[in-house]
């Protein structure tokens, strides 16, 4: 399975996999399919001795608004090898430098993704969100374990528990972003980085960043298990069916009796 062409464009070029969400006209919601072109670029790009390092990028007015509801509720992620988590595994485990640009909204994974990147560039009208509470569902990624380390317990709290975006300097201050540009700039100024990245020896790349997170994969691994099982499980509950009913009749959700 994979993505129509235009949705995901992939090109590689001086040792940089560019992997660019096109999908837009829908605000580069992500499909079961894409995820499915994710997960298989990042390990032909992990496998391809020329490659040294991948960038994320989207459109200068959104990375991605998350999940597209529509194919997510059609076909829900159950078994362990969904597409959506084999890309989660592939960007956990990724050895080679993984670099992010980020403009506009960065919604749930779009925002979770990025917690496994070592470099992200963001432009100054990127917008953060984790929103899971208010789907009825619980976070992914690992994100319940990367963001109170990476955030503070307390600001993670009143992003995954409020869901409530913030905004590209604040996740500079915080340590998510290493830069925020203007969005014309963003895609530029983040492959200029990657192709540093290419230009150095892969090993020392690979080897440092394997140091860098040593004792961390395992630890994400499980938590990704642990959360994806209670994501299941919250997905067909009344809280969450509420939550994805009132979305799709575009009217404010009821949890009083949730």
């Amino acid at each position: 399975m994979s993505a129509t062409p235009q949705d995901i464009l992939v090109h590689t070029e001086a040792g940089v996999t560019t992997i660019t969400l096109n999908r837009v006209d829908k605000k580069n919601s992500l499909t079961r399919a894409m995820y499915a072109t994710l997960a298989d670029t990042l390990a032909q790009a992990e496998a391809d001795a020329s490659v040294r390092a991948v960038l994320l990028q989207g459109d200068i007015t959104v990375f991605s608004a998350g999940n597209d509801i529509g194919d997510f509720l059609a076909q829900p992620p159950a078994e362990q090898d969904a597409p959506v988590f084999r890309f989660l595994h592939a960007i956990a485990a990724f050895p080679k430098p993984l670099v992010a640009a980020v403009c506009g909204p960065a919604v749930g994974i779009g925002t979770t993704m990025l917690f496994h990147c070592d470099l992200v560039y963001a432009g100054d009208n990127a917008a953060f969100s984790m929103p899971f509470v208010n789907l009825g569902l619980c976070p992914e990624a690992a994100s319940s374990l990367l963001a109170p380390r990476l955030l503070g317990y307390h600001r993670a709290a009143e992003a995954l528990l409020l869901g409530e975006p913030f905004m590209a300097e604040a996740a500079m201050e915080v340590g998510l972003v290493n830069r925020v540009v203007p969005p014309t700039e963003c895609n530029a100024i983040a492959q200029a980085q990657a192709r540093k990245l290419a230009a150095k020896p892969l090993s020392s790349l690979i080897e440092t960043k394997r140091l860098m997170k040593k004792g961390m994969l395992e630890p994400v691994l499980e938590r990704m298990a642990e959360e994806g099982a209670s994501f299941g499980r919250m997905l067909r509950e009344p809280a969450a069916r509420e939550a994805f009913t009132a979305f799709m009749e575009k009217r404010r959700p009821d949890f009083s009796a949730h």
